[in-house]
């Protein structure tokens, strides 16, 4: 499967810092400060989707697989493999998978998870793995795309997450 996008460096930049504010609603809304958004080969935003995961009282809705789950029943994987999810942090292990299942063929992140984790500490609302994305589709038989971390998204990534986590270890 080949995948033919028209994403640049600015349209990744403008569709993370969307993402980013995006995070911020699902701080503002209750749920940790996660979110993502799905953006067709041409750069068009389809879906976005906030964390949900305290509000629904549902351990799986990071905003990444609350997103994969509509985008799922809604476009067929070939349609998928061509488009990009956005995302303010690096997917989880989880997360990972779920897009590596529903064929999206493009993860664009702004945070690495062990800048997320260096915020996050042991706080229990984010048990992290501590492992990139990138190992974990390696395991896979799909070329999915990685693009991230944004060095220069990294304070802008991480204002949602201000005084947020308890990190004990930091």
């Amino acid at each position: 499967m080949k995948k033919e996008t028209n994403f640049s460096h600015d349209l990744d930049l403008s569709l993370l810092r969307r993402a980013i504010a995006i995070s911020h609603a699902s701080r503002e809304s209750g749920n940790t400060p996660f979110g993502a958004l799905l953006a067709d080969p041409d750069g068009n935003v389809l879906l976005e989707q906030t964390n949900l995961e305290i509000t629904t009282r549902d351990c799986t809705m990071h905003a990444e697989l609350g997103l994969v789950r509509v985008a799922s029943q809604k476009y067929d994987k070939d349609f998928l493999w061509g488009c990009s999810l956005y995302t303010s942090c690096e997917p989880c292990a989880m997360c990972s998978g779920g897009i590596y299942w529903a064929n999206i063929g493009r993860i664009v992140y702004a945070m690495s998870e062990k800048d997320l984790l260096k915020l996050t500490g042991d706080d229990e609302k984010n048990p992290t793995f501590n492992s990139d994305c990138r190992s974990i589709l390696a395991h896979g038989q799909k070329a999915i795309v990685v693009a991230g971390p944004f060095p220069e998204l990294a304070a802008e990534a991480a204002a949602a997450h201000v005084d947020y986590w308890n990190p004990s270890s930091s």
